[in-house]
């Protein structure tokens, strides 16, 4: 067998420091468990809301568990922000994973004693969500909090490359389990995945808690008076990335919708090839995420508008009329430009933000990117109905490169390297920042 000192020597140079000792290490594997846990709930919350749904009415039921599964995270967000803003990453980890496990492990035990209904599961699942907002941007807080600059983009890769191994072996692994055992069961499985996170968050030792340096001044004061929302406010480029990242996954909105109908109406075929195309996109965004971490030397900024303006590019193939495949490879490409994304946004967040401010930041943008895709799917339905899928996919590639002209234009969405505060001699200078600078970056502070 390969040992493990052999394996971390063909890592790329970029990850190799990632499995140091460390609690980044300790918690990555907890991590991807538990995102393997959520790929797997992608398919059983709905397989088990249409076994549980009141008649006739299966198609509305589904899309409210959907939507109890994933939306109440950003009413979380906002709505307690005055008691959880401010605590470790690591705790707010162990309350979100914790809150999965046993809002969801309901699930399995109510269905065992017979008492699980629409209402009950609707009530689980939204309890499960609440945290989950918070729980999720203190991840990418604890990575700046434990890790030094230069290696945070490739942890960033790491964390969304779980995600996408995620979205592929999740779904799959739910498929051939509920051919064997009942939904509901998937989901304890989730929540036992959620469990295991909570443990391993707990486990982290208290210096992961330690506030760094640069944030320790005014740590408390600013945490009591929301400095999450009031950073984004003085913040135009951390506002400007925030908004071009909404539109980005709004105008992506409408593909959930019309890439099964364009499948089924259009191409004349069945779910095995609306697979087809999902597992094509994961694995070019795998490659994608992965990729990002190796990247050096370019114009952060510049690549972010370059990967909506690539995304949109990719999407122009369903134009064509001809064979799936044509389609398939350009959904490829879409996940490949598209995985670097989200590493390469949180990085410059991570990097943007005040060290005590950050957890409550990125619960503020989750919080508001919550409802960015639902929305563009809500209007997938009536555009799908007035022009066709094969129209609102290629429109939607022709939305995302405007999208990418529009943010371009405008000055004050474009990320520029500001001062460390009145301390640091820094001087303000325009431009973009590059990939490699990242790791040089010294969080600005707020004043006022």
């Amino acid at each position: 067998m390969i040992s493990s000192a052999r394996l971390l020597r063909r890592l790329p140079p970029a990850y190799r420091p990632l499995f140091d000792r460390g609690p980044f290490r300790r918690l990555l594997p907890a991590l991807a468990v538990s995102d393997l846990g959520d790929g797997m709930s992608a398919v059983a919350v709905a397989w088990l809301a249409l076994q549980v749904a009141p008649p006739g009415r299966s198609g509305l039921f589904v899309g409210a568990a959907v939507a109890a599964y994933v939306l109440p995270g950003a009413l979380g967000a906002l709505l307690l922000g005055g008691r959880l803003r401010g605590l470790p990453a690591r705790r707010l980890i162990r309350a979100d994973a914790w809150t999965r496990a046993v809002f969801l492990g309901g699930i399995p035990v109510g269905w065992a004693l017979g008492l699980l209904g629409p209402g009950l599961l609707l009530a689980l699942l939204a309890g499960s969500s609440l945290l989950h907002g918070w729980g999720g941007s203190a991840k990418y807080a604890l990575v700046a909090e434990v890790l030094p600059a230069e290696r945070r983009l490739a942890a960033n890769a790491l964390l969304s490359t779980s995600g996408w191994v995620a979205m592929i072996a999740g779904p799959a692994l739910a498929g051939a389990l509920t051919a064997v055992v009942a939904p509901v069961w998937v989901i304890g499985l989730d929540a036992l995945s959620f469990a295991v996170l909570a443990v391993g968050a707990g486990r982290l030792s208290a210096g992961s808690d330690t506030v760094p340096e640069a944030g320790r001044d005014r740590s408390a004061g600013a945490v009591r008076r929301g400095e999450g929302l009031r950073v984004l406010r003085t913040r135009p480029e951390l506002l400007g990335l925030l908004l071009l990242t909404w539109l980005f996954n709004l105008v992506y909105g409408p593909v959930e919708v019309a890439l099964p109908l364009f499948v089924g109406q259009d191409l004349a075929a069945g779910p095995g090839l609306l697979g087809v195309y999902w597992a094509a996109f994961g694995a070019g965004a795998v490659l994608g995420a992965l990729a990002v971490g190796a990247l050096r030397g370019l114009a952060v900024w510049r690549v972010l508008l370059g990967i909506v303006t690539g995304h949109g590019l990719a999407m122009l193939p369903f134009a064509v009329p001809g064979p799936a495949a044509i389609s398939v490879v350009g959904f490829a490409v879409v996940g490949v430009v598209y995985g670097p994304y989200s590493a390469l946004s949180l990085g410059l967040f991570q990097d943007l933000t005040p060290p005590h401010a950050l957890t409550s930041v990125l619960a503020v943008r989750s919080s508001a990117l919550l409802t960015a895709a639902p929305a563009g799917a809500a209007l997938g339905g009536p555009l799908t109905a007035a022009v066709g899928p094969r129209a609102v996919l290629t429109g939607v590639g022709v939305a995302m490169i405007a999208v990418a002209a529009l943010a371009a234009g405008v000055p004050a969405m474009r990320v520029h390297r500001k001062s460390a505060g009145p301390t640091s001699g820094a001087r303000e200078a325009g431009g973009d920042r590059s990939v490699e600078e990242l790791a040089d970056v010294v969080p600005t502070r707020v004043d006022g």
